[in-house]
């Protein structure tokens, strides 16, 4: 099938969060300008470059996160296990602002380094960020669309001790991330493999 992205597409769901996955889960702990934790997991999410490191996510809407974000200048990133999925998906709720998602789904809080706000206890990785923009983009046809991409440079990294190898690396399968796959689904590595590069005949 084709057909135009401006169009309906006649399917019942929409396929394109499902085509373009899976998608690592950008599980966003920021403070309020009261300094109420918030957590929130977003699927729109990814790294941006490696030197300097920066993230992103990106909110449907001015949501509780991009707000803290803009407030403070200010959020961490929280790795997703599959042990924490459930936590997860209890802070995805519509919680009102000003509420304690940490606390909402059961979860302990581990103090920032180079940031104010808390992250996960026990997340096999962490990254604190500092507020480089927020880009609202601008659609073709001139208007703004309806999301927020909030741009951060990470200024500190947690990492469980035990998710390093001896080899030195950052241990994935242990690690054991879910990935958001579109629609309700959720997927889960079953193999690791390396490929390297080639040179340039």
């Amino acid at each position: 099938m084709f057909y135009k992205a401006d169009e309906h597409h006649g399917l019942p769901y929409n396929p394109l969060k499902a085509i373009v996955a899976p998608r690592p889960i950008g599980w966003i702990s920021t403070l309020d300008s009261q300094g109420v934790p918030n957590l929130a997991p977003y699927s729109f999410f990814n790294a941006v470059c490696d030197t300097p490191p920066i993230l992103m996510f990106s909110s449907g809407g001015m949501k509780d996160s991009a707000a803290n974000v803009e407030a403070t200048g200010e959020f961490t990133f929280n790795y997703v296990s599959r042990s924490l999925k459930d936590p997860m998906n209890i802070s995805s709720a519509p919680h009102a602002p000003g509420v304690n998602e940490f606390d909402e789904a059961g979860l302990e809080m581990a103090p920032g380094k180079t940031v104010a706000c808390p992250h996960v206890a026990g997340a096999a990785a962490a990254l604190e960020c500092k507020l480089l923009e927020i880009v609202n983009p601008t659609t073709l046809d001139g208007s703004k669309a309806p999301y927020f991409m909030v741009l951060g440079q990470v200024t500190g990294v947690h990492i469980d001790d035990s998710m390093i190898t001896e080899e030195g690396r950052f241990d994935t399968m242990k690690a054991d991330p879910i990935l958001r796959a579109g629609y309700h689904d959720y997927v889960c590595l079953d193999e690791l493999f390396e490929l390297v590069r080639p040179d340039s005949a």
